[in-house]
């Protein structure tokens, strides 16, 4: 019994640093996460900001009433669409692009130019988006490159790619796919580099050619991260990318463009008269249903993968 009780005593004071270098983080998301919970109570109330911090408890009660309003139409219907469709779309369009490059990179035999386009494509996730929007412009911008130098020489007319319903959700959809797909492709890269070279020795020695060991050997071996990946992605069906959106959109494209980050953002903090309470109602909305997607995804990820968290 004493030496049980010594083994453990050992145990948890070889553990004691390790838990010692998690408490900075904790604090931090205990300040910045969970405090603000709090907040949350302003999606049940008529809030006024006059009465300062004591309205979170002397405002007026409304019950559901903003939620209500949030189903009843309007804006808040407007952008929950919005971010629905733009957030789908990324992940519909932006899912398949990494595995395709991933696939085709590993095609490539001379190391120097495979590792040339793997910086290339990987590059732009290390950019924010304040410095990407910027270029984002200067390329697709009225006056930008494609515009000028571009289209004459197809003989196209101007495009203003910002400022038109038509073409601002497919220009957010391909600068977003632009900037994250070198990420996943280094993923699936490791992910293809984890395979066994003997079942390729083997698929040779069969009689495949190249095509046929990446239909056989590479995807089958690369279908755990697949699926994993494709299912956790589930939980960003109601995150169409704030940083984004804020930094390319304007009044022009509120129509197609506005979604729940950037109406919450403004409803808040640019309105002559601030819906604190029902922007809080639209981004408690938000996270219930991210809530359920991030549960559903989770447990497709368990059954399908054989991911689990703990």
């Amino acid at each position: 019994m004493r030496v049980a009780k010594r083994k453990k005593s050992s145990t948890r004071m070889s553990t004691l640093p390790f838990h010692l270098m998690l408490l900075p983080g904790v604090i931090i998301v205990f300040i910045y996460s969970y405090i603000p919970m709090f907040g949350t109570v302003m999606a049940f109330q008529r809030f006024d900001i006059g009465l300062g911090i004591a309205g979170f408890w002397q405002s007026e009660w409304v019950g559901l009433d903003n939620f209500r309003r949030l189903l009843m139409g309007g804006d808040a219907i407007r952008v929950i669409r919005n971010t629905f469709i733009i957030a789908g779309l990324k992940i519909v369009i932006g899912f398949p692009i990494p595995i395709i490059v991933a696939l085709m990179l590993n095609e490539v035999r001379n190391k120097f130019f495979k590792r040339g386009v793997q910086t290339i494509v990987y590059i732009p996730h290390f950019i924010s988006w304040v410095i990407f929007a910027s270029i984002i412009r200067q390329i697709f911008g009225f006056e930008g490159f494609v515009n000028l130098t571009v289209f004459p020489v197809f003989g196209i007319e101007p495009i203003n790619f910002l400022a038109s319903n038509t073409h601002f959700v497919p220009l957010m959809v391909f600068t977003d796919i632009w900037k994250n797909f070198g990420f996943g492709t280094i993923v699936f890269l490791a992910a293809i580099a984890g395979i066994d070279p003997e079942l390729y020795e083997a698929a040779v020695m069969d009689g495949a050619n190249r095509g046929r060991q990446t239909w056989h050997v590479t995807l089958p071996g690369m279908r755990p991260i697949i699926v994993l990946i494709g299912v956790l992605s589930l939980q960003n069906v109601l995150n169409a990318g704030f940083e984004q959106i804020f930094n390319l959109y304007n009044s022009q494209v509120y129509l197609t463009g506005d979604i729940i980050d950037t109406w919450v953002f403004r409803a808040s903090f640019e309105s002559a008269t601030p819906q604190f309470s029902l922007a809080m109602a639209v981004s408690l909305f938000r996270s219930v249903v991210s809530m359920f997607f991030i549960v559903v995804s989770y447990v497709l990820a368990y059954k399908v993968a054989k991911y689990r968290i703990f």
